[in-house]
This record gives C-alpha cells, structure tokens and sequence, in this order.
C-alpha cells in the first residue's frame, strides 16, 4: 500500500510515494516555466501544472502506483487561477510573487478599513483578492467571465477529479481553511463580512 502526495510549485511539480510507515517509495519531478510579460507580472499557464503533474506521477515505479490508496495535494499559495462556466482557464494564473496590483491593494485599504480586522490580514500583491481586484479593473470584459477562482493545487485538484470531461462535484474546488484564509477572502471568526470587500 502507497500513499501519492503531488506538489505544484512555482518551478516544478513533485510527486512522492510513501508506505504506510512513511518511507519513501518513489519521488520524482518535472520543470515548469514562469512567464514575465511586464515587469512585476508573474504568471503560469494552469494547464501545465496539470501536464507536469501527470508526467511526475507517470515516472514513478509502475507497480508502486498500483498501490497507491490515497492522494493529497500541496502546493503555491495566492495563485489566482481564473475559470469560466466551462471550468476552463480564462488567462493564465497570476502567481503569489506576482507584483503588479500594488495599487489594488491600496484602494482596499483605503475603501475598506476594517479589512485588516475581516481577514487578519495586511493587502499584499501576493494575495488573491487584490489580484482579482486588478483583473476587474484592467480586463473587466474577462472580468465579468469569471465563474471559479481556484489555488494552483485546486486546479489540479479539479482535473484529478473530472471524468469522461464532465465537470467534477463543487468539493473538488474548495480550498482547504488555510488555503482559503490565504486568499484574503477568509476569515473563519468575520465569515459573515466577507462580503464587504466587494472584490
């Protein structure tokens, strides 16, 4: 019996076997790129998390895979990750060192002054909301598309559990708490103020 963990970072996928003791059965990785079309922008296209992914996991021993009861995800934090009614990407992910909605963050800020006190959180680029915010006011056409704002591993999340192409059940998209608190979304004591972000 094995046990599968996949890691999507920021510059390779890992994929790593252990027993039920937690010995290591089997590890290997493959590359992924970052794209850096302005400066200060920070962006991955998400399919190639989850080709990377399949090829880590396919390089692992054959027959220890056969035995693999259970799999967990980790990965990059403050990805945002933009799907349509489609469950399809509408850009590519803008990654947690991803600096260019500076001034998203200010506006929040300043328009929302107890954000620090809602999410336990300061407004930094690295996180998803200020992302979001920058996306709405620069390409509010793709904008208006967005249906799904997932974490890089819930993206890959999502297509371990599609079959057949259909769409996976709602739970393969939620984040774990931590991820979640991550996004600057959360706050499991202010859940109910969330919504005065307005982002």
């Amino acid at each position: 019996m094995t046990f599968l963990g996949i890691d999507i970072g920021t510059s390779s996928v890992k994929a790593v076997l252990v027993d039920e003791r937690g010995a290591i059965a089997g590890q290997a990785s493959h590359p992924l790129t970052v794209s850096r079309p302005h400066s200060f922008w920070s962006e991955q296209e998400p399919d190639n998390w989850w080709h990377a992914a399949q090829a880590a996991v396919l390089s692992l021993d054959d027959e220890a895979r056969k035995q693999v009861r259970a799999i967990d995800l980790s990965g990059q934090m403050h990805g945002a990750t933009l799907l349509g009614a489609d469950d399809k990407p509408l850009r590519p992910a803008i990654l947690w060192n991803d600096g260019r909605c500076a001034a998203e963050c200010a506006d929040i800020e300043t328009e929302v002054p107890q954000s620090r006190s809602i999410t336990g959180n300061i407004a930094k680029p690295r996180f998803t909301a200020p992302k979001l915010a920058w996306v709405r006011k620069h390409e509010p056409e793709l904008f208006a598309k967005v249906e799904t704002v997932l974490l890089p591993k819930d993206y890959v999340r999502l297509w371990c559990c599609q079959s057949n192409g259909n769409s996976s059940p709602i739970g393969a998209m939620r984040p774990n708490p931590s991820s979640a608190q991550a996004t600057r979304f959360s706050h499991s004591a202010k859940a109910a103020e969330r919504a005065s972000l307005n982002v």
